[in-house]
């Protein structure tokens, strides 16, 4: 049993003592698509260490969910790649309790793996002959991506915006793109059917992963609870060994 799996249960146990309200003990996740594999990975641990809780982690772009949530879709937790899209929420009265920040994220130029069109940096993206992708204006990987450009005074050749950093990261992996701008932690997830290109440190950080408990959570007791560990040092160990930084 490793440090993070002891870790998960003893954040677990307090938690465990007092029960969900109900019996129904299913806490419904809407989570930012670049925090896939991360609350893939907190679902596990959590289920393990409880399991009476059913963790179910619903994926999307940021922009996505909040029109889901305000649009009245179940969901208990919220975890965005946003800061200004839980703010939204925040405002229309949404979310129950002050947002917490997890993690941050950083971007990162990737490509095919073997870098087949010789992609050598961010200015390379103005090539017309490339085929380039951001994520779309709305998204917050896609917002980044506009500050980046910007920041370095370069105007690129866009072939392809996409809703969300992982349906980006599958056209580059796949090859059907030269290069696309999507997060240090995706290049890190692709393994070894994309590489990064250049330091992400050029391109910039991004404001943080808040997470909070939805207003309308079918349970807050229980949302609560899965919220707490993922802020709690075994959720927090779960997102650094998927690339995320501190908060």
């Amino acid at each position: 049993m490793n440090r993070t799996t002891l870790a998960v249960i003893a954040a677990l146990a307090l938690a465990a003592c007092t029960g969900g309200e109900g019996g129904d003990r299913t806490v419904l996740v809407f989570a930012a698509a670049s925090l896939s594999d991360a609350f893939g990975a907190i679902e596990v641990a959590y289920e393990e260490a409880d399991p009476g809780v059913d963790v179910v982690v619903n994926v999307a772009g940021s922009s996505t969910l909040r029109e889901q949530i305000l649009e009245g879709a179940p969901a208990d937790v919220f975890a965005s790649a946003s800061p200004a899209i839980m703010d939204e929420l925040v405002a229309a009265g949404a979310v129950s309790g002050a947002p917490r920040v997890v993690a941050t994220n950083r971007l990162q130029l990737a490509v095919p793996a073997g870098n087949p069109a010789a992609v050598r940096g961010l200015a390379d993206l103005a090539d017309d002959d490339l085929l380039v992708g951001i994520c779309s204006a709305g998204v917050p990987c896609g917002g980044l991506a506009r500050e980046a450009f910007a920041l370095a005074d370069i105007e690129p050749s866009i072939d392809t915006e996409e809703p969300d950093v992982r349906a980006l990261l599958a056209k580059v992996a796949a090859g059907e793109l030269d290069a696309g701008l999507v997060y240090e932690t995706d290049v890190l997830a692709a393994g070894d059917t994309v590489e990064g290109v250049g330091s992400p440190d050029a391109l910039g950080v991004s404001p943080g992963y808040p997470i909070a408990v939805l207003a309308d959570a079918s349970s807050t007791e229980l949302a609560a609870q899965l919220g707490a560990f993922v802020r709690s040092d075994a959720g927090r160990s779960i997102l650094a060994e998927a690339g995320f930084g501190p908060s």
